[in-house]
């Protein structure tokens, strides 16, 4: 059956409104129609999605007239960290359904009470954890979900590390450089990580600020460690670790390194699709068979200790699935319109944060802390 499109505002025209949201809007105009965007100085009359995308659409210069505008009945929330609560508030008080940029809110608190609005009003909130559609990230979860018979299987886990490294000495012109590596790319490896394994028994985080370049408590780099006890998931004790640096001299940089009793995974290199939107000429390319296709120089690899105890096999695991950020629209559409289960449930991300709340009580007070039980 087909659904009547939904009329969406995009606040916010940087990165994450330009590259993350208005392309996948466009591209689907079956299930939206962008009514609107937020942008407060426009430098042309039709703004910077005219000069980007050559549509024309309402430009917005305050939140109040976005949650005034009766006609817009999605709001997607790309504006800075510290706007999110404030923002996503507005609109859900408004009658709007919302869909908030990560990290979702700053702390716990702020994401229960929007969450209280939501359930109250019967609206629709989504936490927007794109990277639950990586090609590297689909591979991965396929690599876990073989059956123990299969001579890949990587055997009961001992330890998941993943990463979102870089090299950067200098900052950008951007606010990111002010919200925290946590905040920023610990949203995406926790998410990810309580996604594939749930809520830890414990948590350790090493969190600081290397570069100096900003304010000391701005924080880029990062390693987080979330213990799970004994017959939790495995029979032995098994550990996630989620780590960026900010000065890490690598290419391609390590994305994941996962050991297993029986096997090893190791995989280099990003999803390809945050370069492609940056790139792309027209949002038609997200439909083409290219889009978020990894190139096979960076596939994982798979190495399988024989039952010698000294014989290791290596196998080439593919990126083979592209990565698909345009899925999450799609549910968001689906659960708007016809009540359907939402993807990325908003107690999921209300756990990140709540876990990076912790992260950086653990690195203040130098040890670990236990994780309360749900």
């Amino acid at each position: 059956m087909a659904l009547t499109p939904i009329k969406t505002c995009v606040l916010g025209v940087g990165l994450a409104g330009l590259t993350f949201h208005v392309p996948f809007v466009l591209a689907l105009p079956e299930l939206f129609t962008l009514t609107a965007v937020l942008e407060r100085n426009p430098q042309t009359p039709g703004g910077k999605v005219q000069q980007r995308f050559g549509v024309t659409t309402k430009i917005h210069r305050t939140v109040e007239e976005v949650v005034n505008d009766p006609e817009i009945e999605l709001v997607i929330v790309g504006t800075p960290n510290d706007t999110h609560y404030s923002f996503a508030k507005a609109a859900l008080e408004a009658g709007k359904h919302v869909l908030v940029d990560k990290p979702v809110t700053e702390t716990v608190k702020e994401a229960n009470e929007l969450a209280a609005i939501a359930k109250a009003k019967g609206l629709v909130l989504y936490g927007y954890q794109n990277r639950r559609w990586d090609s590297d990230h689909l591979a991965l979860k396929r690599l876990l979900s073989l059956p123990s018979s299969s001579p890949l299987s990587l055997g009961n886990l001992l330890e998941f590390e993943s990463h979102y490294d870089r090299y950067r000495a200098g900052i950008r012109s951007s606010w990111k450089d002010s919200a925290g590596a946590v905040y920023d790319l610990g949203s995406h490896l926790l998410d990810q990580a309580l996604k594939l394994f749930g809520r830890p028994a414990q948590i350790t985080a090493f969190i600081q600020n290397i570069r100096g370049v900003t304010k000391p408590e701005v924080d880029d780099i990062f390693t987080i460690y979330l213990h799970y006890n004994p017959g939790t998931l495995f029979p032995n004790r098994f550990t996630v670790l989620l780590r960026s640096h900010i000065l890490s001299v690598k290419s391609p940089q390590l994305r994941y390194a996962v050991r297993g009793t029986k096997g090893m995974f190791t995989k280099y290199g990003l999803d390809t699709q945050e370069e492609q939107l940056k790139a792309m000429s027209s949002v038609s390319s997200i439909l083409e068979p290219s889009y978020g296709l990894e190139p096979e120089s960076i596939y994982g690899i798979v190495e399988n200790i024989a039952d010698d105890g000294v014989t290791i096999t290596k196998t080439t695991w593919p990126s083979d699935a592209p990565g698909q950020y345009i899925g999450l629209f799609k549910n968001l559409a689906g659960a708007i319109r016809n009540n359907e289960e939402l993807e990325v449930k908003w107690a999921e991300t209300t756990q990140v944060i709540e876990m990076i709340e912790l992260a950086y009580k653990s690195s203040a007070a130098g040890r670990t802390l236990e994780v309360s039980k749900v």
